[in-house]
């Protein structure tokens, strides 16, 4: 399953990518419909909740860079491990720093693309 390895891989670098140009339509045609986002401090979100979070981002200078440390596929479904970092920049404001780890589950489509199904963000302030 090379293949299906290297399409994640090209999913989480498209998703960065799309994510510091603020291309929302890329990031969310990376996702599932019934996507599920757990992060610290909040109830479960849906794609809608992340619309909603990534356009209060549109004029933030977002720099990432993603470690990817496990790439598991199961058949028709994968999971993912990483270490991710995080710089926001508002205009004319300090950077904000986050890292840590993150656990994303994958499904492949009836398309054959993988998406992300479940994500669970583990960042933390860098200090």
């Amino acid at each position: 399953m090379p293949g299906d390895e290297q399409a994640i891989r090209e999913l989480i670098q498209g998703w960065l990518g799309a994510s510091q140009k603020g291309d929302l339509q890329t990031v969310l045609s990376l996702m599932t419909d019934d996507v599920i986002f757990m992060v610290p401090g909040l109830e479960p979100f849906g794609k809608e909740a992340f619309v909603a979070s990534f356009k209060g981002l549109t004029n933030v200078h977002l720099e990432t860079s993603s470690d990817i440390k496990e790439i598991k596929l199961l058949g028709e479904w994968a999971y993912l491990r990483t270490y991710l970092e995080v710089t926001m920049t508002p205009p004319g404001g300090a950077s904000a720093r986050r890292s840590g780890y993150t656990l994303s589950i994958l499904r492949k489509e009836s398309d054959g693309r993988w998406r992300v199904a479940r994500d669970a963000n583990l960042l933390a302030p860098v200090t």
